[in-house]
């Protein structure tokens, strides 16, 4: 019986759903405690795993394939190492910001956010290359039907009619987000996202499916919505998701210290404890 099912963001590609299971359901259960919650068992507890579909074959790097400045594509790539300068500039003070003349879309702007950000909380310790498979882990989820489907399909195959809340981090926000959308038949459910960058207009929301003209729709077996974002999250570019999605989600800020973006800080929240909570009881 799969009461919670979790959904895990970018970079995941050399895990697997046991191995971030070990790290994500003590947390969960952290979270429930302050929150005075139930705590599921473990075998209630499941991981949507995609990141294995973003791997790729062997070559000489170590997990990542070798990229640098000159790899970055124009366009989804190029824009979101960027918006996330923009972010970590504004909440960080040892990270430098962009000057209106570095804002061309040219290598020379990408290797300066890519310097700018190694020295940012959320991508200590993350090479360039790093930072650039995940950004361009988002690229490839929006540009490629296939893998999308198949990402969509680990989640679809992941939840049962035993499910009651869904707890997306980061990418998976969006992938949770699509795959209920598209799974109307489902039972209803709570959903929780954490640091999501579903309202980041153009980057992410305009590129959604279904097309959110006139304006996203709500996923028909989401009976409630619980998004919390950190203030100093640089992914989470928007941290509301009711203005751009529907009044009913319940938006909230929580401090995750200096890893504004990691899961764990994040499931460790009496605020993510509560909506749990709720959907378990």
């Amino acid at each position: 019986m799969t009461r919670v099912v979790l959904v895990h963001g970018i970079a995941q590609q050399v895990k697997g759903a046991e191995t971030l299971l070990a790290d994500w359901y003590p947390a969960l259960c952290d979270g429930l405690a302050l929150a005075s919650g139930p705590r599921p068992e473990r075998h209630e507890v499941a991981m949507a795993f995609y990141g294995d579909l973003f791997r790729p074959a062997g070559h000489r790097g170590l997990g990542v394939p070798d990229l640098d400045a000159s790899d970055v594509e124009e366009g989804l790539e190029t824009d979101l190492l960027l918006g996330w300068w923009h972010a970590a500039a504004q909440q960080e003070p040892r990270v430098t910001g962009p000057e209106a003349t570095t804002r061309l879309r040219t290598p020379y702007a990408v290797q300066r956010a890519l310097n700018a950000l190694s020295h940012s909380a959320f991508f200590a310790g993350l090479s360039e290359r790093l930072m650039i498979a995940s950004a361009r882990q988002v690229r490839r989820y929006f540009t490629e039907p296939d893998l999308r489907a198949r990402v969509q399909d680990r989640l679809a195959r992941t939840v049962t009619a035993d499910t009651e809340v869904v707890v997306a981090h980061s990418l998976g926000t969006v992938v949770a987000y699509e795959t209920l959308c598209a799974h109307a038949e489902w039972p209803g459910l709570h959903l929780v996202t954490l640091g999501s960058p579903l309202a980041v207009p153009r980057l992410v929301l305009d590129r959604l499916l279904p097309p959110p003209a006139p304006h996203p729709r709500w996923p028909a077996p989401v009976t409630r919505w619980t998004n919390i974002a950190d203030r100093a999250d640089a992914v989470a570019l928007t941290k509301s998701l009711a203005p751009a999605f529907d009044p009913r989600i319940t938006d909230l800020l929580v401090h995750n210290g200096s890893q504004a973006h990691d899961v764990r800080p994040y499931l460790t929240a009496r605020e993510t404890g509560a909506a749990v909570a709720e959907a378990l009881t």
